[in-house]
């Protein structure tokens, strides 16, 4: 019967080898196993010189690792494929979004600035409905409040000019509005708020990146349409 010598060839327990760290793969270098097939055979010698005669590797268990070669290289080119995915998804946000700057963007948000005395609020208004506006300064203060009839629809612009109920002439600064409604039932209806601004920068070191409107940063989830800067 030969021997094995002890201090370089594998271990052997119940027909497996442990594999030399010199004969294993990291995913990081790219290699795989499957493919490799002079690797492959070179792990399978060994293998089979090393093995228990008394308990020699059968057939199944030839199967079986062959199989779970197969699978670790699917693994690895599955991993491979989705940071490939994740790299390009990231180059597309960066090239929409450095597509915004200096457009008129509509984003979710309820606080704006007023500027030459006007205010400009898009209210998403699911039904018909009495929809209640109360607007604050930037302290928090409430500085004017009202009561209107909207039909359903969205975008539905509201503007301010600064006005408050008694009569005092708001200054230009930022503003944040809050809105309610009753449906024809006296109902509650929830009713969402967006603002509008320019893009004034984009930071590409954010996953995703941000836009900065009014002072304000968003993401590219966050714009519902570009306005052109005609329509007001």
């Amino acid at each position: 019967m030969a021997t094995t010598n002890a201090a370089t060839a594998p271990s052997v327990v119940s027909g497996t080898t442990d594999i030399p760290k010199s004969s294993s793969m990291s995913s990081t270098t790219g290699s795989t196993l499957a493919s490799n097939f002079q690797t492959f055979l070179t792990l399978l010698t060994t293998q089979l010189q090393n093995q228990n005669p008394l308990d020699p590797l059968d057939t199944n268990q030839f199967t079986q690792q062959l199989v779970q070669f197969a699978g670790v290289e699917q693994q690895l080119k599955t991993n491979d494929s989705l940071a490939q995915l994740v790299t390009l998804q990231q180059t597309t946000q960066a090239t929409q979004a450095l597509g915004f700057v200096g457009k008129t963007a509509l984003v979710d948000g309820s606080t704006t600035s007023m500027t030459n005395s006007a205010a400009i609020w898009h209210l998403n208004v699911p039904t018909d409905s009495t929809v209640e506006i109360s607007i604050a300064n930037s302290s928090g203060q409430t500085v004017f409040t009202g009561k209107y009839s909207s039909s359903a629809g969205t975008d539905i612009p509201f503007t301010w000019n600064g006005m408050g109920n008694d009569g005092t002439q708001w200054p230009d600064g930022k503003y944040t509005i809050s809105a309610t409604g009753k449906d024809v039932a006296n109902n509650n209806v929830g009713i969402a708020a967006q603002v509008q601004g320019v893009v004034s920068s984009v930071d590409l070191t954010q996953s995703p990146p941000l836009l900065t409107i009014d002072g304000a940063s968003y993401t590219l989830s966050q714009v519902k349409s570009i306005i052109a800067t005609s329509a007001y």
